[in-house]
């Protein structure tokens, strides 16, 4: 049967060959989960037990659950502060280290150190530092001026803050890197043309650069945007010792999950969650790819 297609049919037959591998892989690894997660959310399961099916009593629970609320505000000041702030910082280092020549190498290596970095060692790290005096580096340092003991992790209101800072910080040396693949991509007869028309480096900056970077700036923001809505690492291992902060304060939707399905066994509760976090980071990632390519 084989022998007697023709070309074109069996360039098909080995492509849709080659493809079955990957959608196989995917089919097992991604959707079947996928799916599976979808189903548990409407049991009630203890992960050892039998399957009860609950309807939608668990998203029932979700919403009337002020904790879940918390968590949710929380999980997007993670994004609205992250995300943004992470960008602008990643661009104008990424923007000055392109025009150096001098240990050029070196110092894109040092940038991007941390984003190579174990994120359970760096959180270990920085919560080193905000201990309180005689251990912690900040609080040291600001004892050493005269100025009082600073709650880094133990204020409600300056927690967040707190590890979002090493979340953000971690992430940069990958965004720096990536920015300047796109500033070396941009042709450079833009700017000698520019030069020669004795352009100002502003107008250079907001009518050459940023337009033409926009690919870059999409894939970053909505690579970044997934990363702080799914931030984990950082906050449980600089909140051991009570996870998610005083009051919750810094507990993200992914460590409720975690806590709900290991902690509580609640797998179809702590399934509802997933749901609701797939659901946000895929509302969220159509959104600003909308956004960003019609702009």
């Amino acid at each position: 049967m084989y022998r007697n297609l023709t070309i074109r049919q069996k360039q098909i037959v080995w492509a849709w060959a080659f493809l079955a591998i990957p959608i196989l892989f995917y089919s097992v690894i991604r959707f079947y989960p996928t799916g599976n997660a979808i189903l548990i959310s409407f049991q009630d399961w203890n992960l050892l037990g039998d399957r009860t099916w609950t309807g939608f009593d668990n998203y029932q629970k979700l919403f009337g659950d002020p904790v879940f609320w918390k968590v949710f505000k929380n999980t997007f000041v993670y994004l609205l502060i992250g995300t943004p702030l992470s960008l602008i910082i990643s661009f104008v280092i990424a923007y000055h280290l392109d025009q150096v020549r001098f240990m050029h190498g070196f110092l894109r290596m040092l940038y991007f150190l941390p984003f190579m970095t174990s994120a359970v060692a760096m959180a270990w790290v920085w919560r080193w530092f905000y201990q309180p005096v005689p251990v912690g580096l900040f609080n040291n340092a600001l004892a050493g001026i005269g100025i009082p003991q600073f709650p880094f992790l133990q204020s409600t209101t300056w927690a967040l803050p707190s590890v979002l800072a090493p979340a953000v910080w971690a992430g940069l040396g990958f965004q720096v890197i990536i920015f300047m693949a796109g500033l070396r991509a941009i042709p450079r007869s833009y700017y000698e043309a520019a030069r020669i028309d004795g352009v100002s480096w502003w107008t250079v900056l907001w009518e050459i650069t940023l337009p033409l970077l926009k690919p870059t700036i999409v894939f970053i923001v909505v690579f970044s945007s997934i990363g702080f809505l799914r931030i984990f690492d950082h906050v449980f291992n600089m909140t051991t010792n009570n996870p998610g902060g005083p009051l919750n304060s810094t507990k993200p939707l992914v460590l409720m999950i975690y806590e709900t399905a290991f902690s509580a066994f609640d797998m179809g509760y702590a399934a509802a969650q997933t749901v609701v976090l797939f659901l946000v980071l895929l509302v969220v990632s159509l959104i600003q790819l909308r956004i960003l390519r019609d702009s």
